[in-house]
């Protein structure tokens, strides 16, 4: 047993409550999610080098033995999410210092951001398929919360079509629990690895499968189930934007992960097969549609769909070294594309818009952003040796190995269409002049200048970025034994039931 795993998941709802209690006082509001983000980084660093020096973590809450009881599992893949999640809650954080006003604070950001980021850590730590449930509906009424708070008709907009849809996701997630639970007897994820073994009609839990992964791929952004992200993602303040970016879709792929490489592999033929056409099909559509659009925040919205697509793919090839692929991928995609929103932020801070046409002249003017900017853009399309390259270097050559040379070379097309996409981002708000000064005022800083609360978080998770590229060797090794576990399951199952 090891009561460390609560920490993640209850001091953000700590947090969230001591700042609810200062909801009157903004000032004491910032300070206590600073302290608390902080101290939320500290549990899962701790949890982090209990599993990554002692291997998985285990607990039972209440003392029920499994699989009758609550059970909480961290392995290195649940571990390096929470991590990620931790370091995105504090960046976010620091971020929200600069752009989140008084009005939005009392009207419930930090609460709404703690329930958040406890909801997605107890789905990262949850080892039973109802509580996993749950704690998607936790992530569900937050994130809808955050989506509408500056009660904008746009933003009311964009916050029905993700509820309405992720709703439908719910119904089906549940219908597939009842399901798995009317064959199998247990919801708890070891048990169901061997109940599902004992289970005769195959036919019947391959649609089982199917349930799950159009539910999980809903909250993924998987094709064709994406069309509520581009909808609503770029509605919210560049600090929601980032938080939902860096993690909503990535509990979904995690999901997928989890079920695909634990409970559903009786027929992974037809499983990952299908996993296999939706991932590449979802690169293709994602970045084509981030190439059609110019305004700065949308186009990050449809390229999260390209990105779970190489997600998807490391999964669906389903080898050790595509596995690892697809957690080294997650953690290089859950920090850049946060940092790529708050830079998108910090650009309409300057320049007034995030439309591509009004933008211009930042490298002129702020060739610090520029510079941030390019680390992430270009880790985001795979240029080496930043973090995105040893990513997408990863899966292809899984993807050769296995002789999958049409997803290989799809992932390499995509990464080049990514250069696109990132490359007109450059030109229209870096590199061209800005549309709102004449020749005779060049040399003026433009409409506004750079925030330090916001050059802060941002400097922070482009540095972090740097490090994974230039010193990939400590993250691939955790991928790889992230990876090991994923592709033996037994050890799951050994550390939850104890070897029964």
């Amino acid at each position: 047993m090891s009561p460390v795993l609560v920490l993640p998941i209850v001091l953000p709802f700590a947090v969230a409550a001591a700042t609810l209690w200062f909801r009157d006082d903004p000032r004491r509001q910032n300070r206590m999610a600073i302290l608390g983000s902080l101290l939320h980084l500290a549990a899962c660093s701790l949890l982090f080098i209990r599993v990554v020096r002692g291997g998985m973590q285990t607990m039972q809450v209440g003392g029920w033995e499994a699989p009758f009881g609550i059970t909480l599992a961290a392995d290195h893949l649940s571990v390096v999410m929470i991590m990620v999640t931790a370091v995105l809650g504090l960046a976010v954080t620091i971020y929200s210092r600069a752009e989140i006003d008084e009005e939005l604070l009392r009207s419930g950001y930090h609460p709404l951001l703690y329930i958040l980021l406890g909801g997605v850590c107890g789905a990262f730590l949850t080892g039973d398929l109802f509580n996993l449930y749950v704690w998607f509906e936790v992530m569900l009424m937050a994130s809808f919360g955050l989506l509408v708070l500056g009660r904008e008709k746009r933003q009311f907009d964009g916050g029905v079509k993700y509820v309405m849809i992720n709703l439908f996701a719910t119904l089906l997630f549940i219908a597939g629990v009842g399901l798995l639970y009317g064959m199998t007897g247990t919801l708890n994820l070891a048990d169901l690895h061997l109940a599902v073994q004992e289970v005769d009609n195959q036919a019947l839990l391959a649609a089982v499968a199917a349930i799950f992964m159009t539910a999980f791929g809903i909250k993924a952004g998987l094709f064709p189930l994406f069309f509520w992200l581009p909808a609503s993602y770029h509605t919210p303040p560049a600090a929601v934007s980032a938080i939902l970016a860096g993690l909503l879709t990535k509990v979904g792929v995690y999901a997928l992960i989890r079920l695909f490489s634990l409970v559903f592999i009786f027929d992974v033929a037809y499983t990952h097969g299908l996993l296999l056409v939706a991932g590449v099909i979802t690169m293709f559509t994602g970045v084509l549609g981030a190439a059609a659009n110019n305004e700065f925040r949308r186009i990050l919205s449809v390229h999260i769909i390209s990105q779970v697509g190489y997600m998807v793919l490391g999964l669906a090839l389903f080898t050790p070294l595509a596995l690892a692929g697809a957690v080294f991928y997650l953690l290089h995609n859950m920090i850049v594309k946060a940092n790529l929103f708050l830079i998108s932020g910090l650009s309409a801070r300057i320049s007034g818009s995030f439309e591509l046409k009004k933008l211009g002249g930042l490298y002129r003017d702020h060739r610090y952003v520029a510079l941030l900017f390019f680390i992430s853009a270009f880790s985001l399309a795979g240029f080496p040796p930043l973090s995105g390259f040893w990513a997408k270097l990863l899966l292809v050559r899984a993807g050769l190995e296995t002789g999958a040379y049409w997803a290989a070379a799809a992932a390499v097309v995509v990464g080049l269409l990514t250069t696109y996409s990132m490359t007109k981002i450059w030109g229209e708000a870096f590199w061209k002049p800005s549309p709102e000064r004449s020749e005779s005022s060049e040399g003026k800083d433009p409409t506004g200048k750079p925030d330090m609360w916001m050059l802060l978080p941002i400097s922070g998770l482009a540095g972090l970025t740097l490090i994974i590229g230039l010193v990939p060797g400590p993250f691939l090794e955790v991928a790889e034994r992230a990876a090991h576990e994923l592709t033996h399951p037994q050890i799951y199952v050994n550390a939850v039931l104890g070897g029964k």
